[in-house]
This record gives structure tokens, sequence and C-alpha cells, in this order.
């Protein structure tokens, strides 16, 4: 760690983190980022699981809600994806794997989900997306039926 740079741990003692709700694991990020934390509108388990450091992951309350297109060309917005590219052509798999990673992991609005994620591709492509842990684990706990997928 750089000099004069703290992380979380060196910030604030483990006690502290913890009565604010959040809890640093000793796996997986090292301990960097918070892991899990309390949320407003907490997921099935109780616990927000986190898209990104500081933001919960956005869960469809089931699969058949998501009434995405299955076929043609999608743009998606630029609060979802930044860059000038921003098309898929949902026919080649390599895109259509690239657009689900980027909303299901940049989304903050379930109306996102409904529109562009289809609850049936979803579950055939499942465990080809490259999603961070707490996307993976939020959308898992919700909906079982997509870690035998």
């Amino acid at each position: 760690m750089q000099r004069g740079r703290l992380g979380p741990r060196e910030r604030l003692p483990r006690p502290a983190l913890e009565r604010v709700g959040i809890v640093l694991s000793d796996t997986g990020s090292g301990g960097r980022y918070p892991d899990t934390m309390q949320a407003v509108s907490p997921t099935v388990t109780g616990v927000a699981f986190l898209a990104r450091p500081g933001r919960p992951a956005v869960v469809a309350r089931t699969l058949a809600e998501l009434a995405g297109p299955t076929r043609g060309v999608v743009e998606l917005p630029v609060r979802l994806m930044w860059n000038a590219e921003r098309t898929f052509d949902l026919g080649d798999p390599d895109q259509l794997l690239w657009m689900y990673e980027n909303v299901l992991r940049e989304t903050t609005r379930a109306e996102d989900l409904r529109a562009l994620i289809n609850g049936r591709t979803l579950r055939r492509v499942w465990r080809l997306l490259n999603l961070p842990r707490g996307v993976r684990q939020a959308w898992e706990s919700r909906h079982r039926g997509l870690r035998a997928a």
C-alpha cells in the first residue's frame, strides 16, 4: 500500500465498520472493499449484495417479468454504458453476453432489467456471464434456479 493512502481497515477499526453495517471479507477482495452491507431494500436474505463498492445489485422479483428482446439490435442508454459503441446484435452470442453483463452490473433501475433482459435467455446464458461476485450472489439468492442453470 502506498504511503499516505489508507485502506478501509486502516481508516476504521473492524468493530466500527460492523456497527455501520459494513462487513469486510477476509477473502475475495482481500478486505479492500466491503462484500456486503445492510440495505434499505434488502434481498430475500436481508443483505444487499454489491454490484460494485457502494452500490447494491438490482434484482428482478421474478424471471418471468424480464421481457426484453431476444433478437435484433439493441442500443443501451448512456447511463448503462458510456462507450460510444453501445449497440448490440443479439444474434451474436458474444455481443449478447456483453450486453447482459453490462446491464446486470450497471443498472440501478428494475425497469432497465424488464426492458433489456429476457428471462429465458438469462437462464440459458447464466453460467457464461462474467459478473461481479455480488451481482451473481444477489441473483442466485433471489432466483435459486439460476444456480443450477
